[in-house]
């Protein structure tokens, strides 16, 4: 993740992965084919992390609105914790091109349909495919994490997660007034 971190996910060799952790310039390659199969497997502990992420700061909140909102919280808390992991699953073609680390993905966004399903079931937002709610959601959520951790915010970390507070409260109000579209192509997740 330092040399991630330094890089970049696109420019970072496995013979300097290999360099840097002092084994052979070969020893990568008896844990995975390639690098792309190395930044695959960080996607998927990334995925992991966010999922665990937006389940820890959910487990606050007393309504499902609450938690829907925390949810966005714990997705604003990865991202300014883990910033290289967001690159490497969202920002490199590996993270999409290897179907067996696709789990982990599904069940960061499943976390979410879950929690938008039980606004829905409480009346907190229209019955219906929570899909769209989800990538609305996820959507908003990305782009706060995008640009903060990007350095595009005028916002320190703290000043962050009280905007995503605030960002998240938008959302919700305006998903329970707008209806949503269908989704068509069937349901992609992570």
């Amino acid at each position: 993740m330092a040399l991630i971190a330094e890089v970049g996910p696109q420019a970072f060799t496995l013979r300097e992965v290999a360099r840097r952790a002092g084994v052979s310039h070969n020893a990568p390659y008896r844990h995975f084919e390639d690098k792309d199969d190395l930044l695959a497997a960080v996607a998927a502990q990334g995925f992991d992390r966010l999922t665990e992420s937006m389940r820890k700061a959910m487990t606050k909140g007393r309504t499902a609105a609450k938690r829907l909102s925390l949810a966005g919280r714990g997705y604003a808390q990865f991202a300014l914790r883990w910033p290289q992991h967001i690159l490497v699953m969202f920002d490199t073609p590996a993270a999409k091109t290897k179907p067996e680390y696709a789990g982990p993905g599904q069940r960061a966004f499943q976390t979410l349909l879950d929690a938008i399903s039980a606004v829905q079931a409480r009346g907190g937002l229209p019955k219906g495919d929570p899909q769209p709610y989800a990538v609305v959601a996820w959507a908003g959520m990305h782009g706060l994490a995008k640009l903060a951790i990007s350095g595009r915010l005028p916002l320190q970390a703290k000043q962050t997660l009280r905007f995503t507070d605030y960002v998240t409260e938008v959302l919700a109000q305006g998903m329970a007034k707008v209806p949503t579209p269908a989704i068509s192509g069937g349901r992609r997740r992570g």
